[in-house]
């Protein structure tokens, strides 16, 4: 018996299925589908069949074959990469040709049986039943009709003296002479009265074999029908099934000449049949040997052995498999798998998981923490705007969570499922900010890409994208973006065809656009194209009732990331919270209990007052505006640093995390204020 498990239970699947249950020699065991209500897995419930959706949970079952119904390359290379050698592994492609086979086979059967059944209801109208006996007079042969006269099963009659079953002499007779005795009267133990002719049975030799009993008027003829397959049919499907398959197929005779190879082996090796039939088995070879010599002369298979075939010395693994038929040789078959296709469909598997894991959005609405009427407010404004495709324009202050409310949106959009891009603006170099946005053709510069590159918006394709610091753009990448836009199309660098795309842009500012407009830095039309949904997320210091819900969140994540076991605030240090007006917002706040986190000893369990450390409300400038900066000891590079870093700390705070107004505090440029953000890890 054939262990068998079907992986994909789609409409394949189920036929398989469904032409399995009728062979005694194949054993379904288990039936696998991503979807619980595939109708495979719904009839395989029903038969008692083991089910699931991730086939990895029956490779410790013993299996001999496997068939893959998914239609996905991935699967099969999975499949194949984690099956025992001992496993045929049957894909899609063949598996549908099988299915095909055996729905040509179920419908010969069906006629067949159609003209039995046709043929049984003629013998049903004669009325007749037959019993055959050997010379011993044991019972050789028994029909329907006679099952039903006799009151006794073929079974039991079978093999079984003919007078243990009917009480006829006539048939002792007739064995003894040879004699037949037509139409003779015979009643039955039952009171049945039986018009019989007992006829002798002779071979070619004019010996007598046995005698026949005929009974008249018994109405049943047994009909045992067995399959019968045209072997044309067979050929010709065999040939489908070979010169169909994906994978490459060699077969040489007993002799080690090639008989047979496909055009997968063609695509593969780079060799013609015509250079491969009648030629020894050793022509395609470029490194190794022949493994179909060796199966030929050990009449044993031989599976995943690494070679080079044919004149691009192409990597394949083989199996070989010797010709039985009646336990005579009669050649050997191999299949060949590209060693190389399989890396690069590998590599490309990986790029993808590397880009989904970059891509995807992070965060929900149930990650956005606040029950003040003004984050309530954002909240519900921001699942509005998820629903549509419209612009959103997310204004708010340094910390406040404009990113986090960008994730929200992208993932409670119907575009949930394709790419989330995030994009700095302020962090890329303006010199490179174009050709990341929008991509640039080949040539385009100096040290541009062979072929060319997809900018930021062609990836986000389907998907949205998150344009973060948009009030630091220059006006002429502004206008760029205003034509994306307007037209729903990008322009590579370099390049003079429009790309067509489809990307919801969500833009995030803490500038003062107003003042940008009134300055000129920013286009007016740009901008009432973003405002169409724009959304205020409110400071913290506008809802400090949010304070305590927010502070539980944070220890949680805090503990995770410094393997501790803060579980509580006291109510002091929450006071305290409330009463700072928090220029750096949540995460400044995360900043200050992170703080207070790894100046507490690890055996204690609650954030008390002492490892609290809360700047002054006075925003550390003296009356003058100047800021005030406390000596240290050490090297005069060291002190430089110390300042520096103290400097850029008290001039954030004192333009409430504000960069462009920090920058122009400092007057550096924002890009080298990001730098130094980074440098003295105060982003």
């Amino acid at each position: 018996m054939h262990r068998i498990m079907i992986v994909g239970a789609g409409v394949g699947g189920t036929a398989i299925l469904q032409l399995l249950d009728h062979l005694t020699t194949l054993q379904t065991i288990a039936v696998v589908d991503i979807r619980e209500d595939a109708p495979g897995i719904i009839e395989a419930r029903k038969a008692g069949i083991k089910t699931g959706s991730n086939w990895r949970d029956f490779l410790q079952e013993p299996l001999d074959m496997v068939f893959d119904v998914t239609g996905d390359r991935g699967v099969f290379d999975e499949l194949l990469a984690s099956l025992s050698k001992n496993t045929i592994l049957i894909p899609g492609g063949i598996a549908e040709i099988i299915v095909r086979l055996l729905q040509e086979k179920d419908y010969y059967i069906q006629k067949l049986q159609s003209f039995s059944h046709r043929q049984q209801i003629i013998f049903n109208s004669i009325e007749e039943g037959m019993i055959s006996v050997n010379p011993e007079g044991i019972i050789t042969f028994f029909n329907q009709s006679a099952e039903r006269m006799m009151g006794i099963s073929n079974e039991e009659a079978i093999g079984k003296h003919y007078s243990a079953v009917i009480h006829d002499q006539g048939v002792e007779r007739v064995l003894e002479t040879g004699i037949a005795e037509i139409n003779q009267e015979l009643l039955l133990d039952s009171g049945k009265k039986l018009v019989t002719s007992r006829i002798p049975m002779i071979d070619e030799n004019s010996h007598q074999i046995g005698v026949l009993s005929i009974f008249k008027d018994i109405t049943e003829v047994v009909a045992l029908a067995e399959e019968i397959t045209d072997l044309r049919e067979i050929k010709t499907m065999l040939e489908a099934i070979i010169q169909s398959s994906d994978d490459a197929i060699s077969v040489v005779d007993e002799k080690g000449c090639g008989i047979v190879v496909n055009p997968a082996y063609t695509r593969i090796t780079g060799l013609t049949p015509e250079q491969i039939i009648g030629q020894p088995a050793t022509t395609d070879i470029s490194e190794g040997e022949s493994m179909h010599l060796k199966v030929i002369e050990t009449k044993k298979p031989i599976r995943g052995v690494n070679m080079r075939l044919g004149p691009h010395k192409r990597e394949v693994i083989v199996n070989v498999a010797p010709i039985l038929v009646e336990d005579e040789l009669k050649g050997s078959v191999g299949v060949i798998h590209d060693v190389t296709e399989m890396r690069r469909l590998a590599n490309e598997l990986n790029q993808a998981k590397t880009i989904i894991r970059t891509l995807e959005s992070k965060y929900v609405f149930d990650d956005i923490i606040g029950d003040s009427d003004e984050m309530t407010l954002a909240i519900e404004q921001a699942k509005l705007a998820a629903k549509t495709p419209v612009t959103v324009f997310l204004r708010g202050e340094s910390g406040t969570g404009k990113e986090l409310f960008a994730h929200a949106i992208h993932s409670e959009s119907n575009r949930h499922y394709e790419k989330f891009i995030r994009v700095n603006c302020a962090a890329i170099a303006e010199n490179l900010l174009e050709s990341e946005l929008f991509g640039y053709e080949d040539g385009a510069f100096t040290g541009a890409k062979k072929g060319g590159k997809r900018g930021l918006f062609e990836e986000a394709n389907g998907g949205s994208i998150f344009l973060d610091e948009i009030g630091e753009l220059s006006l002429s990448t502004q206008a760029k973006l205003l034509r994306v836009l307007q037209e729903q199309e990008i322009v590579r660098v370099g390049g003079s065809k429009p790309i067509p795309i489809d990307v919801r842009i969500i833009a995030a500012t803490n500038v003062n656009m107003e003042k940008a407009l009134h300055d000129h830095t920013f286009r007016e039309d740009l901008y009432y194209r973003l405002n169409r949904m724009p959304i205020y997320i409110p400071p913290l210091r506008k809802r400090l009732e949010d304070i305590p819900q927010l502070a539980e969140r944070l220890l949680s994540k805090l503990n995770r990331e410094y393997g501790r076991n803060v579980t509580s605030i006291t109510p002091t240090v929450l006071q305290k919270l409330k009463a700072y007006r928090w220029p750096g917002n949540v995460r400044e706040l995360e900043n200050i209990i992170g703080r207070a986190m790894i100046y507490m000893p690890t055996n204690e369990s609650e954030l008390h007052e002492r490892y609290l450390q809360i700047p002054s409300n006075q925003e550390n400038t003296d009356a003058k505006g100047t800021l005030n900066v406390v000596k240290v000891e050490g090297t005069l590079e060291e002190q430089i640093s110390h300042f520096e870093k103290q400097i850029i700390q008290q001039a954030l705070e004192c333009c409430q995390y504000n960069k462009t107004k920090t920058a122009k505090m400092l007057n550096i440029s924002i890009r080298n204020l990001y730098y130094k953000l980074e440098k003295y890890e105060l982003a």
